[in-house]
């Protein structure tokens, strides 16, 4: 499932939402459908925030994290798109963590062997 990408003019940036999306997608192949319903949601966050990093990691690049007065280096300025990557990167992980979480938890019961004993 394609989701354009706001002002998706930019080819590379939709490349790689999409290919965030679907290496998500496929790992929760294996998942239940209702919990894969449930991160689904999650899936398009993540692949978004992957690819809005990606494009502000190509200005920061080429701008810094810094600016740094050419007369007066002891005033410094952070540039919005830091400001923007870093918020964007904690949104990330977290979202991250979260399905990591629901995998953690498909293959412990997966994997539970004390149906074996009872």
């Amino acid at each position: 499932m394609e989701i354009p990408l706001e002002n998706a003019g930019n080819t590379e940036k939709q490349a790689k939402y999409q290919a965030e999306f679907a290496k998500l997608t496929a790992l929760f192949d294996d998942v239940e459908p209702a919990q894969k319903d449930l991160v689904s949601g999650l899936i398009h966050d993540a692949a978004f925030l992957y690819a809005e990093n990606w494009a502000l990691r190509q200005t920061l690049e080429a701008t810094g994290m810094i600016k740094v007065h050419p007369q007066h280096p002891e005033m410094q300025k952070p540039v919005e798109a830091a400001r923007q990557y870093r918020q964007n990167v904690g949104a990330y992980a977290v979202i991250i963590k979260t399905l990591n979480g629901v995998l953690s938890k498909n293959e412990i019961e997966d994997d539970d062997d004390m149906g074996d004993y009872e």
